[in-house]
């Protein structure tokens, strides 16, 4: 397992995948820890986590340096991804007893009420892009409920995964309340099927999805699920155009344009398009790109050499069937797996930048002239992720908030998480919930009781 620095390609450390021997080792401490943790109760857990988020906050230049060798986010944001795991450690700590506080039913008993138990040890299979953000929102919930948690995280980012379970040392927590395995996604299907595995949590592809939950149904296990997105924000004519545009340029370029809920597909009323092109042009024109650690570099490399080939093909199949090309493009003369800000216009249903999921700095405009032809359009996705409409008209707003398929809706700004808010998707976007009230309840016995 190696990990690269994706911005001059040299290797960084290779590390040993974990043998069966010590896969088994880890499935059965953190498994013995249940019972222990389950039993700290809200207000032990809450001190853990107020000490974790101190020592996030102390460490995010560390940790930000780390995720900029380890995959090229840029460094101010990975200090700001440090310090939203910080939140989401306060939020529950905060929150988490209110929101499993047992529910009483009026029923035709004495008392009835509903509690929620924890379930036991939570696998939580992650991706590189967020190397801390997406862990930390799954496992501040589950723990917080009184779950045990096991990583398997990208192999590209091992070091962020064994910092992240040594960052659970260093809090205070009981030793194996949250460890990390270094397996590859061959062995990971054993471990989705192992008995001490109550459930499990994905983010990444809809075929990692696809494999992860074939393998939890073999044992009819819960899944939660947050796959890939090709996001439409919807542009009208009576927009804010500089709103529209600060929005979308800002969305698109987040994490070198490697998010799921990143602006992929923008849709834009005929009338504006020309000025909306004009604008959004000069923005990706004024987007630097370099090494990660510079200040003032907008993006880094994408994350490994295969993403951005990948990417590139994504571009030139699109303009082969008659996307026009109006930025960036071409692979730069750099070392490293850099792509520049790519802007396509003309994009029809049946190229991949219509179609799939772009991963990376790339934005494509499409066209329309009614409010019926862009919701047709923007909802022809196999993607539900994330959605955004600019306007200023209430009763487009109240319809379009409606009928969109997605599982966000933002008006006249950009999609991004908030401990506050649920998020998740439909389709092919995945399902459950992360975050929230919403999401601490996904791994938990929702338990009825009933007393005579």
């Amino acid at each position: 397992m190696k990990s690269i620095n994706p911005h001059d390609g040299e290797l960084i450390r290779e590390y040993k995948e974990y043998s069966d021997a010590m896969i088994e080792q880890t499935l059965s401490e953190v498994h013995s820890t249940n019972k222990l943790w389950s039993h700290t109760g809200f207000t032990g857990r809450s001190k853990l986590f107020k000490e974790l988020a101190h020592v996030l906050r102390h460490e995010k230049l560390e940790y930000a340096e780390l995720m900029a060798e380890e995959m090229g986010k840029p460094m101010k944001e990975g200090v700001a991804e440090i310090e939203k795991c910080a939140w989401v450690c306060d939020y529950y700590a905060d929150n988490a007893k209110e929101f499993l506080a047992p529910k009483k039913i009026e029923a035709d008993v004495r008392d009835s009420h509903v509690r929620f138990d924890p379930m036991g040890t939570i696998l939580a299979i992650m991706p590189w892009n967020f190397p801390f953000w997406q862990v930390f929102r799954f496992a501040a919930p589950t723990l917080m409920a009184g779950n045990t948690a096991v990583l398997k995280h990208a192999s590209n980012v091992s070091g962020c995964a064994l910092a992240i379970e040594e960052l659970f040392k260093t809090a205070g927590f009981p030793n194996n309340v949250f460890r990390t395995l270094l397996v590859s996604g061959k062995k990971i299907g054993e471990v989705v099927k192992d008995d001490r595995i109550a459930a499990v949590t994905l983010t990444g592809s809809a075929p990692a999805g696809i494999a992860a939950g074939t393998s939890a149904a073999e044992k009819i296990k819960k899944v939660v699920l947050e796959l890939g997105g090709s996001d439409p924000y919807i542009v009208f004519e009576d927009a804010d155009l500089d709103q529209a545009v600060d929005s979308i340029a800002t969305s698109r370029m987040i994490n070198s344009g490697q998010s799921c809920i990143a602006a992929k597909r923008f849709f834009v009323h005929s009338k504006i398009k020309e000025d909306f092109t004009k604008a959004l042009k000069k923005r990706f024109e004024h987007t630097t790109m370099g090494d990660p650690t510079v200040e003032g570099n907008m993006i880094g490399p994408q994350a490994k050499m295969d993403l951005r080939d990948q990417l590139h093909d994504q571009v030139q199949k699109s303009v082969e069937k008659g996307a026009t090309l109006l930025l960036g493009g071409e692979i730069p003369d750099l070392e490293g797996s850099y792509y520049p800000p790519t802007l396509l216009t003309d994009v029809k249903k049946g190229m991949p930048a219509f179609d799939e999921e772009m991963f990376g700095p790339v934005g494509a405009i499409i066209e329309f002239t009614s409010d019926d032809e862009a919701l047709e359009m923007a909802n022809d996705s196999e993607f539900g992720l994330g959605s955004a409409i600019f306007t200023k008209d209430h009763e487009r707003i109240e319809r379009f908030v409606r009928e969109l398929q997605a599982g966000s809706v933002f008006v006249n700004h950009f999609v991004k998480s908030d401990p506050r808010l649920p998020f998740g998707g439909i389709k092919n976007s995945g399902h459950g919930r992360e975050l929230a009230d919403f999401g601490i309840h996904e791994f938990v016995n929702i338990k009825t009781v009933s007393m005579k």
